[in-house]
């Protein structure tokens, strides 16, 4: 029932947050609504707020989450989670170039506290099990489909949501490399991840925690 309350704190903290974004952007003058959701980083930060809300819902009615749960909570922790640390790359970058990138509240949020609070439910949690590690391909699946549609969208609409992506900003060698840097980042993320399933971290794993509990109960 904690876990589940829990979940649901931080799905509303997150649909706060993308929300408050979105009212901070409207600001700006080359601000255009469409081109808001095709960022990596809200359509992940979507898909935290359907991951939270899920667990939650089956945590109140579930002692144990089902195997497809851990799977989708892999792939969406490894996506906020490498929002994250981008995010605070380019900030960093920009800070180095004398450029300066103003970090709201809203974006904090999306961009470490969530991350930082999914990455540690994740370490923490007992009930997950332990995931094969074939499980990096399906990580890097939606990376990939979405870089396939964004270079396909970008000419149509005259905009990209990164720089690396615009053959206007960079080679076409450049764009290569930048997106196998970051497919190849993305899949190391979920790589720990799914490592992590296999570490006791002080807490019994799901499947064989349960039986180990109970012969020292009965010992």
């Amino acid at each position: 029932m904690a876990l589940g309350i829990g979940s649901l704190i931080l799905a509303a903290i997150e649909a706060a947050a993308v929300a408050a974004n979105f009212s901070y952007v409207l600001g700006f003058a080359a601000f255009a609504i469409n081109n808001f959701f095709a960022y990596f980083t809200i359509q992940s930060a979507l898909a935290a707020i359907v991951m939270f809300v899920t667990s939650a819902v089956i945590d109140f009615h579930r002692d144990r989450d089902p195997a497809w749960l851990d799977v989708l909570r892999t792939l969406v922790t490894t996506y906020i989670v490498v929002s994250g640390i981008v995010f605070a790359l380019i900030v960093i970058q920009s800070q180095s170039q004398n450029y300066h990138i103003e970090v709201p509240v809203s974006d904090q949020v999306l961009h470490f506290w969530i991350p930082a609070l999914a990455l540690v439910d994740w370490l923490i949690d007992p009930r997950k099990a332990r995931l094969s590690f074939r499980l990096v391909g399906w990580v890097v699946v939606y990376p990939i489909v979405w870089g396939v549609f964004t270079l396909i969208r970008g000419p149509l609409v005259g905009w990209y949501p990164y720089f690396f992506l615009d053959a206007r900003q960079v080679t076409i060698g450049e764009m290569v490399l930048y997106c196998g840097i970051c497919i190849a980042f993305i899949a190391g993320i979920g790589a720990l991840l799914i490592w992590a399933t296999h570490l006791r971290l002080g807490l019994p794993w799901r499947d064989d925690g349960l039986a180990e509990v109970r012969e020292r109960l009965e010992a």
